[in-house]
């Protein structure tokens, strides 16, 4: 499948959502679609990481990678080991669910899980691997970011080299960074609760294999989270979760 150009929309809309185990509590949505996405119109392709808008949860043009990505918590490729057609752009999955109002993230997660789980047949297993890795850390005189105000519909948004938002997670953050600059970034700040996020780099500045404008007065990457938020980013080797797939359909069952 060629495409000329792709837009992407990520997981902005609620935060990043938490993960159990597969189906820990049987948490299922009340309705829920799962379906083969159609063939695309023109070169343009809109894919939906994982938003809600209202009550609806949407998954729009993603693999099955981006699928587990979503309701396993996970920032990066390298936590999914699975067979090679669960990220082939030539097949494509789009998911619409009725989420309750006021829903914890983790039942969310949970029941994408479980949803995955009933119209792919998907079996996991977790394990921990040796991976390199950027902590996100609290900075050396404590973070700068005002605390959102909880009563504020969730407006997060990102895109290359910059992330804002008005109730944001430190989760959130982690893995908007993580897939712009496409290393693992993992949160180690310690830190509960949502935040105003002003976040404004040089894309590719992580050591990501873009590298940035050699004109660009943006900070690194590293420079712009201890200067605009009083956060670090330190490199770090450690365990981290991989999620092995040993079996998914390719077609979902009937909704």
């Amino acid at each position: 499948m060629k495409t000329a150009a792709i837009a992407i929309v990520l997981a902005c809309a609620t935060g990043l959502f938490g993960a159990g185990l597969l189906g820990a509590d049987l948490a299922r949505f009340d309705v829920a679609t799962l379906k083969q996405s159609p063939p695309p119109q023109g070169d343009l392709i809109s894919i939906t990481l994982g938003a809600i808008k209202g009550d609806r949860l949407y998954l729009t043009n993603v693999t099955l990678n981006d699928c587990v990505k979503f309701a396993y918590d996970l920032v990066s490729d390298d936590q999914i080991s699975g067979p090679d057609w669960i990220r082939s752009k030539a097949l494509l999955y789009d998911i619409v669910a009725v989420v309750p109002p006021n829903t914890p993230h983790e039942q969310v997660a949970q029941m994408t899980q479980t949803l995955l789980a009933d119209r792919l047949m998907l079996v996991v297993r977790r394990e921990q691997r040796d991976m390199k890795y950027l902590a996100l850390v609290p900075g050396k005189d404590g973070p700068k970011m005002p605390p959102a105000d909880a009563s504020q519909q969730r407006n997060n948004s990102a895109g290359g080299g910059h992330v804002t938002g008005n109730r944001a997670s430190m989760g959130l953050l982690a893995m908007l960074i993580s897939r712009m600059e496409r290393q693992i970034v993992v949160d180690r700040t310690g830190l509960s609760g949502e935040y105003q996020i002003k976040l404004f780099w040089a894309p590719g500045s992580a050591g990501a294999d873009v590298a940035p404008a050699e004109d660009s007065t943006a900070p690194s990457i590293f420079a712009a989270v201890q200067e605009q938020l009083g956060l670090r980013l330190e490199s770090r080797k450690g365990p981290l979760d991989v999620v092995v797939i040993d079996h998914a359909d390719k077609v979902p069952a009937e909704n």
